[in-house]
């Protein structure tokens, strides 16, 4: 099983924030709720599996009303599915789900890169430059580290443009196609998601909106591509969210 992701080091990474201003503490519900977000975006929790909050919060010694919150956001977010009476599950997409989530990311993509061409700052280059470094480290190692980081340079381009209500859809969109393809994606060369990322920052840099664009239609239908009927057995919830709770306590 993969490592998971040590979230007191991705707890001092800012988000959507100038460097020198100061990260904020993330409460214990943030912290429970981004845990079991990387869980399920790394791979590690099945579409479909059942999430109970007693169970959640046994493992990582919180309580239930702190669990309900997490899931209450995930489920904002397109994560999870809470059903009336039954409880929390990991959302569970059709594949037919999925062609029209990648359908609605295409052109949220398009949108901010049409934005971001020609505007970007040094220092935001800077940071995409160095995201796009984190992959290739990370590709050379651990395939599910690269494919998180693949999503996260998508969010920060997002936020990058200032449009809150284009960060908030696709932040759920992204989030929504990983469950896609962690359903039906088949494997694929980490070295092709980094050089269309390394092609669209470049586009950017040279203000260039036309190629930009089509750089980014044709790599988001490239990650659409991976997704084919092919599932993958699920592994135990409590032994997936077991390795997230230590890192927590590791804080």
């Amino acid at each position: 099983m993969p490592k998971p992701t040590d979230l007191k080091a991705a707890e001092t990474q800012p988000k959507g924030r100038g460097a020198g201003q100061p990260t904020k503490t993330p409460t214990r519900t943030e912290k429970v709720h981004e845990a079991l977000r990387q869980a399920i975006i790394e791979q590690q929790l099945a579409p479909g599996a059942r999430l109970p909050e007693d169970t959640i919060g046994d493992i990582f010694g919180t309580s239930r009303t702190i669990a309900r919150e997490a899931l209450l956001r995930l489920s904002v977010e397109g994560l999870v599915d809470l059903l009336p009476n039954r409880g929390a599950f990991v959302a569970n997409p059709s594949l037919d789900d999925g062609r029209d989530i990648f359908v609605v990311r295409r052109g949220l993509e398009r949108m901010v890169v049409l934005q971001l061409a020609g505007q970007l700052s040094p220092a935001q280059i800077a940071e995409l430059r160095g995201m796009l470094e984190q992959e290739e480290l990370a590709g050379a190692r651990d395939e599910t580290a690269a494919i998180r980081l693949a999503g996260e340079f998508h969010l920060r381009l997002a936020e990058m443009t200032g449009n809150k209500l284009l960060i908030r859809y696709l932040t759920e969109t992204v989030s929504r196609c990983s469950l896609v393809l962690t359903m039906y994606g088949r494997p694929h060369s980490v070295d092709c998601g980094i050089d269309e990322h390394r092609q669209i920052i470049e586009a950017l840099i040279a203000g260039d909106k036309a190629r930009a664009a089509d750089l980014m239609e044709h790599h988001i239908e490239q990650v659409a591509g991976r997704a084919l009927l092919e599932t993958r057995k699920p592994l135990s919830v409590q032994d997936v969210l077991a390795l997230y709770a230590t890192a927590i306590t590791r804080d």
